[in-house]
This record gives C-alpha cells, structure tokens and sequence, in this order.
C-alpha cells in the first residue's frame, strides 16, 4: 500500500486537457478508451457497440472515419451515446472538418500527413472554434520516411521525434490543446518513447501498444507495456488494443489500473493455482465465479481457494471466499468460516453471501 500511495504522489504532472466532458491529464484519474470495430457507416451496428461499451466502463469512444459515408453516420451515432467520441482520421483534412461540424468530441490526426499548411490551418482553426482536442498519434508502423532514413528504424527516438514535429507544426499555429501517443508493437520500443517523451512535455499521455495480438498475447504485452509505464507515474488514458471484441479490451484496462490500484471498477477475483491437495474443480468453479461476478461493480475482492485448510489463511484480506474439498466446502469473510455447504452448493451460496 506505501508504495502504491508513493506512486501516485509521484505521478506525473501533465496539462488537462477536456475530451468532451471527461478531464484528461493533472491529477484526473486515468481514462478508459476503446474503439469500436465496426463500419463507421453502419449506424445501428456502431452505436451497439458502443452502447455495450458504455456499460462495460467505457469512458471514451474512438470511431474510424475513412471517407464521407463515414462523417455522415457519426453525427447521427454521436446523438444516440452518452460518453465522448473521438474521430480517427488520416490523410484527408476534410473529414477532419466535417468530423467537427458533426459534433465530434476529439481528433486523431497527425497534421503532419494531411498536406499543405493551408489545409491544416483549416483544421486547427475548426479544432479551436469548437474546443476540440487533437492526439497526435505517432505509430511505429507509419513513422515518416526521412526519420526511417535518419534512424534505420523506428526506434524511441524516432518516434519522440515524429511527435516533436507534430506538436512544433500545431504550436506554431498557436493551439496546444493536444494529446500524445507514441504506440509501437515492440513492449519495450514503446515504454521507452513515452519514457523519453516525458523527460521533454507535459501533455498529457494516451498509453498502448499497438497491435498488441490476440488475447493470450495481447494482454500480456499490454499489462506489461503499461503497467511500467503506469507504475512510473507516466499516462493520463489507455487502450488496450486486442484481436477481440472491444469489451474485452475495456476489461482487461480496467483489471491493469486495478492491480496498480489506480482505478477501481468491479469485482477483483483471487483463486489459488491448486496443486495436490486440491480434490474440487476449482478450475470450473473459478471460471463460474468470474461469470457470475463480471458485471456486478461492487469494490470487493473474492477469493476462490481449493484448499479448507490454507484457503481462509492465505485469503483472509479478501471479502467473501470459498474453499472446498471433495463433497463439501466452506464460505468465508474476512477470514472467517460463516457457513459450510455441500460441494455443489458453493456457488450459489457464495453469491447468496455477497448479495445480502
């Protein structure tokens, strides 16, 4: 707990910045984003997603828009969602503009690849009138041709310096309410541009790595990945960035701030590995127990032990708890044997205890 509370004294100091109505940067907490993985211009489709999104914690949305189809359908969806929208563009600034006209709350944009200095002034001119904030996304896999040239390759570095020429290109246009990211693939790669962009800027973070993989991988590299990060005092939002439905990607950033105890958002589960004196499926009940808890937002810890002798023990900070051995088993709180029960009755009692 000390070190935790050492963490975040030592955050680090960022401007704030307001997408929509949700503060992002100095002493807010950390922000929860996904984006939707639909086609933007299937309106109905979008906005269930996002729908879906908002109760898994969503806490702002980023939409693809690649053409005009796009732009039109946004306007529409923004109308029918409760959480900000974020408008992900490239190449052509009049979707940027059009984005904004339809009421978007954010731009993803590096002005850098949207051509003459005429074209981005109109941007950023919109961009001021309507309050709306531009991330600068710098991505490995898309680094300018010159800086591929000067480095031989994306390292930290380059990426640092992609985003440097993005923001020089919007402060010289006198607009600063910007947002950064600086996303590689490679864990490491990644922790290291934000760790040195850090050293440079207050603007405030939005921390992931990009192409993270399917979720066996992906949660890996991204716990990882951010969880330095996040551990340094180092990012104001995230996004988890899987092969999987976006709700997947909104839980999994929630149990990361949860483990750094940053952000807390339902139930946190704890369940022993088992090992030779387990004789119940703990495996299964683990997985039943996680089911049947995922969408209660209660701030408890349970505990799934497979042991009666060490499980109330080795558990005994959680709130509820079950331990078990073949044919019967008991629940705990705090500690504390409440009520034992046959085998079969362990769920459904358990869940019983918490509801009460």
């Amino acid at each position: 707990m000390k070190k935790t509370l050492r963490m975040m004294r030592n955050r680090r100091k960022t401007r704030t910045i307001y997408v929509g109505k949700v503060p992002i940067g100095g002493d807010n907490p950390i922000v929860v984003q996904s984006m939707t993985k639909t086609d933007t211009a299937n309106i109905k489709l979008t906005t269930k997603q996002i729908k879906s999104l908002e109760a898994s914690g969503c806490e702002i949305i980023r939409l693809a828009v690649p053409d005009m189809n796009s732009v039109k359908a946004i306007g529409k969806i923004k109308r029918s969602i409760n959480i900000p929208m974020i408008a992900d563009i490239h190449f052509d600034w009049r979707l940027a503009l059009g984005a904004i006209k339809e009421g978007v709350d954010g731009l993803r944009i590096n002005p850098g690849n949207i051509g003459a200095k005429w074209k981005i002034k109109e941007v950023v001119t919109a961009a001021k009138d309507a309050g709306v904030p531009i991330r600068i996304g710098v991505n490995a896999g898309s680094l300018e041709k010159e800086l591929l040239r000067k480095y031989g390759h994306p390292n930290p570095e380059a990426l640092v310096e992609s985003a440097e020429r993005n923001i020089q290109i919007l402060e010289e246009l006198d607009f600063t309410n910007i947002k950064v990211s600086l996303k590689a693939s490679e864990v490491l790669k990644t922790v290291e541009a934000y760790e040195l962009f850090s050293k440079r800027y207050d603007y405030p973070l939005h921390l992931g790595v990009s192409e993270a993989g399917p979720p066996s991988r992906g949660i890996v590299k991204s716990s990882v990945g951010m969880g330095i990060l996040l551990s340094e005092g180092i990012g104001d939002t995230i996004r988890v960035s899987l092969t999987a439905e976006p709700k997947e990607e909104v839980r999994v950033a929630y149990e990361i701030l949860k483990a750094l105890r940053l952000r807390k958002r339902g139930v946190d589960i704890i369940s022993c590995p088992t090992c030779g004196r387990c004789k119940i499926d703990l495996k299964g009940l683990a997985t039943k127990v996680d089911n049947r808890l995922k969408n209660m937002d209660k701030h408890i810890t349970v505990a799934v032990m497979g042991c009666v002798v060490n499980g109330p023990g080795e558990a005994r900070e959680a709130d509820f708890g079950i331990a078990g051995v073949k044919g019967r088993g008991i629940i705990f709180k705090k500690g504390m044997v409440v009520k034992r029960v046959k085998e079969d009755e362990l769920l459904d009692a358990l869940i019983k205890e918490i509801e009460i």
